[in-house]
């Protein structure tokens, strides 16, 4: 009998969470409420009693993100090439550029060093990622942003429980966004938050969300800026609320379990594995990147492969200056070649709370026989 597919990411919802999802269904109060203002409140406590303010998407923090740091038609925001498309499509949607910096080939994050060369008079922003929840060094990065009164814009979208010299991400900086997406370390289904400096701004994020509306006493409502629509719901909060409770032992797991990726993985194959950082990262993601000049086979090949031993893998992510829309702004290939050939080899490897040590070990034995085979 051949084992269950092992997806690369699977949400670990308990039965109490799911009773209380159904308790707010019952309620008849299934949109922002209640359970918001719990969640809220629990993810503030969480980021060190910093204000955050829920939405209903990551990419929906970003944009908010952006706004409230006055990032508009005319600015630019200096960013990396390896990540989701939401984080540069953020960037155009509020009229601004983005500006590409080249990745440090060993962490994977935006290379700090070349960050400075990039600020020119229109830039307004930073915006690092985290890729699978390692953070950048957040000191540096916040020196560069004060030397050059510039705001910042983490997108942490993928390291929610990652820390920098002890302090959790969220619980300093200027603006924060997370994501709680059904990959993500802990979920709400679809979902995300931004954490930020002070009330004021929480108040402004909050008008921000849902359509620019103010409103004063039972019947007085006022519009004076253009909002979206992008509050989270009380279903969405519910689960939430049990994800969040079961954090620690959720990132204590992956941990584990990217530790015996590294026990177990044949690092003679030529791959590139992910930096071995147990003190930062959430370990979000178990990354290596393919030898793909000593292999008869592509990516494609190789995942097919997988898939058909039963395991399933991912991109994250193709760099996103060589998409279609960023080529017809200009970029082009050789711009930013670590970035480039990371996109091209990179692939994600199972890694979520559901799996256990025998998992990595299938893992590694058929992505080892699958490499060995396709070596030239």
């Amino acid at each position: 009998m051949s084992a269950a597919f092992l997806p690369f990411a699977r949400p670990v919802i308990d039965e109490e969470t799911i009773a209380g999802v159904a308790a707010v269904l019952r309620s008849g109060w299934i949109t922002s409420g209640p359970e918001v203002q719990r969640f809220e409140a629990a993810l503030s406590a969480y980021c060190g009693g910093r204000p955050v303010r829920t939405l209903n998407s990551g990419t929906a923090a970003l944009v908010l993100g952006l706004r409230l740091a006055g990032v508009g038609a005319g600015d630019e925001v200096i960013t990396t090439p390896l990540s989701w498309a939401a984080t540069a499509n953020s960037i155009l949607e509020v009229g601004a550029r983005p500006v590409f910096v080249d990745v440090d080939p060993r962490t994977r994050n935006i290379d700090l060093e070349r960050v400075s060369a990039a600020i020119t008079p229109r830039t307004r922003a930073i915006m690092p990622v985290y890729l699978a929840g390692l953070p950048v060094d957040l000191d540096h990065l916040y020196r560069i942003a004060s030397q050059a009164g510039l705001r910042v814009v983490e997108d942490a979208a993928q390291a929610f429980g990652a820390s920098w010299r002890s302090t959790r991400v969220g619980a300093r900086g200027d603006l924060v966004a997370f994501s709680f997406h059904a990959n993500k370390n802990i979920t709400t289904a679809e979902g995300g938050c931004l954490v930020v400096a002070d009330d004021a701004t929480a108040r402004r994020a909050e008008k921000l969300r849902l359509q620019g509306v103010t409103r004063s006493g039972d019947d007085g409502m006022d519009v004076d800026v253009v909002g979206y629509k992008f509050n989270l719901t009380d279903v969405a909060a519910r689960i939430g609320l049990g994800q969040l409770a079961r954090l620690d032992e959720f990132t204590a797991h992956r941990r584990s379990l990217a530790r015996h990726y590294f026990a177990q993985f044949d690092q003679r194959l030529g791959c590139e594995l992910p930096v071995d950082d147990f003190a930062q990262s959430n370990w979000h993601m178990f990354q290596i990147v393919l030898p793909l000049e000593r292999l008869r086979i592509g990516r494609g090949e190789f995942m097919a492969r997988m898939r058909a031993a039963g395991i399933g893998t991912g991109v994250h992510y193709p760099a996103i200056h060589l998409f279609t829309l960023y080529r017809g702004l200009g970029w082009k290939e050789g711009d930013f070649p670590h970035a480039e050939r990371i996109g091209r080899g990179i692939v994600t490897l199972p890694l979520h709370a559901a799996m256990e040590r025998a998992d990595v070990e299938r893992v590694c034995a058929a992505a080892g026989g699958i490499l060995r085979d396709a070596l030239r």
